[in-house]
């Protein structure tokens, strides 16, 4: 039965979903934080248990990422992407969003594709092409690209949910990598014919006009020569990642243990943490690594704000979540099951307030098991969980200002920007191409 307390409980919960994710990062996780803090001090509620194996395994890809960059590799993966930018410039709708996305997927985090961002808006510009939508396409499609990454945060907590069910790297890799292909296809075709041509939006022609747009001749560093060791660098951890997916994907090459009569295997996020970690070390050996760069770049402080983030808030959900579950699944289970797809819209809608699909993850998919949603089904449909570009962040807001032209815009009633149209058409090519792929692959 639901009471007053319950009520009060859950706007506590609403609260400080609310204040961290107006702040983002190290709020979300300090809101979290004291809403548990009122929870149990003030209700009495017993704490629940924070995703520890999650947050483990976010925070050694992290490390070894943050290596890779001390490494001089991430400077050559930008490398890399700028002359493959440059080699297809008429086709810059497609492959700016393909290249940005390719980057992500092999390191893990979507902060790496700022770097390449603002070649993107000015190879379109150089060919006469309305910025606005390679642009929009390639911050959508490379924000979303952690879903196909094997080595992001976001990959991370949903492989330390459903490997509780005998889901693996792999068989959520089957899934997710060719439903985010087919979702950023949509999210390409939706943004290629929009707007009017560069040389006849008047925004451009003003600036043109006023000076305010001057062709750039910026030298690139298709040919600069990456740092000893950078290359290698780049090896290690892609032998790293093979690594984690092959032998998390085969259980003869996984170690077992006999424990109490029973037979048990080294669990995925274990793996994932120790050969993550393996693999910095090599890295920084091999690659002789200056200290110093262990954890100055940006992937390491980005990534901490992270884990913050998805300590705090889901601590507080699963604290709330765990206390009331009979009351969600008594109230929710028959509306869940018989009506998936609101169950879909409530993740989205969800997960656009709280700018963090990690954390969206952490804290939806659980709850779906719990109505009794299959495993099956909340892999296929896990595109719905990344809404984080309905309130325009720092990408957004970011690559907003790369496009000298004026063309991509942040609107004027928040849910009006150049962004919104890629977003909802990856979302929901996703999540209906998901469904039928998984029916497939698992």
């Amino acid at each position: 039965m639901v009471d007053l307390e319950f009520w009060l409980q859950l706007a506590v919960v609403l609260f400080c979903l609310a204040v961290g994710g107006r702040f983002g990062g190290v709020g979300l996780g300090a809101a979290g934080g004291f809403g548990v803090s009122i929870l149990v001090l003030g209700f009495d509620m017993q704490p629940g248990s924070p995703p520890v194996s999650v947050l483990l395994i976010i925070t050694a890809v992290i490390a070894c990422t943050s290596v890779l960059q001390g490494s001089g590799g991430l400077d050559f993966l930008v490398s890399l992407a700028e002359k493959l930018l440059r080699k297809w410039p008429r086709a810059i709708n497609f492959v700016g969003p393909i290249v940005c996305s390719m980057f992500v997927i092999f390191v893990g985090t979507a902060y790496v594709a700022f770097a390449v961002y603002p070649v993107v808006a000015e190879v379109a510009a150089s060919q006469k092409i309305r910025p606005e939508r390679a642009v929009s396409a390639s911050v959508i499609c490379a924000g979303i690209g952690v879903m196909a990454s094997p080595m992001s945060a976001a990959m991370a907590a949903m492989v330390g949910i459903m490997s509780a069910y005998g889901y693996t790297l792999l068989d959520i890799l089957s899934v997710s990598v060719p439903t985010y292909f087919v979702a950023l296809t949509c999210a390409c075709l939706s943004v290629n014919w929009r707007g009017s041509e560069l040389e006849k939006d008047p925004v451009f022609i003003h600036r043109v006009q006023t000076g305010q747009y001057t062709e750039l001749h910026t030298h690139d560093r298709i040919n600069v020569e990456p740092p000893k060791g950078a290359k290698l660098g780049v090896l290690i951890f892609g032998l790293g990642i093979l690594t984690s997916i092959t032998v998390g994907s085969v259980d003869a090459l996984r170690p077992s243990w006999e424990i109490a009569g029973k037979i048990s295997k080294l669990p995925i996020p274990s793996l994932i943490q120790m050969v993550m970690l393996a693999t910095a070390l090599v890295i920084i050996v091999l690659c002789r690594v200056p200290s110093d760069k262990f954890a100055s770049g940006s992937v390491f402080r980005s990534g901490l704000i992270g884990v913050v983030g998805v300590f705090g808030i889901s601590w507080l959900t699963g604290t709330f979540f765990d206390t009331h579950k009979d009351v969600f699944v008594h109230y929710f289970s028959d509306i869940a099951n018989s009506s998936p797809a609101l169950f879909c819209l409530v993740c989205f809608c969800f997960s656009s307030v709280i700018f963090s699909p990690t954390v969206s993850t952490t804290i939806l998919m659980p709850i779906g098991l719990a109505l009794g949603l299959s495993p099956q089904w909340l892999i296929g449909v896990w595109a719905c969980c990344y809404g984080d570009f309905v309130i325009p962040g720092g990408a957004q807001i970011g690559c907003t200002a790369f496009d000298r032209t004026g063309s991509t815009k942040l609107g004027s009633f928040v849910f009006d920007h150049s962004y919104m149209r890629p977003g909802l058409a990856f979302v929901t090519g996703g999540t209906i191409a998901g469904y039928f792929i998984s029916q497939v692959m698992l």
